[in-house]
């Protein structure tokens, strides 16, 4: 397991997950006056969704066999679980762990990136063995 993370692809996947965390995390910012906090995280995380699937079918699991509708529906059953990892640690942290310590700048910021960070571990595995085998 340990081999996995160590791999080209799991590089080309921290690569091309960066920059959909990127978009996730520059378009929660963007969307945060319209749509408050907590509902932004959520939307943010389907955008950069979106531009993590064509990026990874592109650029990392370039040999799937499986066709673009199905790697798309177990890329969303992953990233459901992943959303709600991402989710509960921006709102634990943001409403509770930050401010518990007395963090009273960029505390949603802080909660949202470390959020965003968690579930790449999980998110690798399961889109290797599920999304993109």
């Amino acid at each position: 397991m340990i081999a996995a993370f160590r791999s080209r692809q799991f590089i080309a996947f921290l690569v091309t997950g960066g920059i959909a965390a990127a978009v996730n995390f520059g378009s929660r910012i963007l969307l945060t006056p319209w749509l408050g906090f907590g509902t932004s995280v959520v939307v943010a995380y389907l955008i950069g969704m979106a531009t993590a699937f064509l990026l990874a079918r592109a650029f990392v699991f370039t040999e799937s066999k499986q066709s673009v509708h199905q790697s798309a529906l177990w890329f969303v059953a992953v990233n459901a679980l992943a959303v709600a990892q991402t989710w509960a640690i921006s709102m634990a942290l943001a409403y509770w762990a930050l401010p518990g310590l007395g963090v009273t700048r960029f505390v949603e910021e802080i909660a949202h990136a470390v959020g965003v960070v968690v579930p790449v571990f999980t998110s690798y595995l399961g889109h290797k063995h599920f999304s993109f085998r």
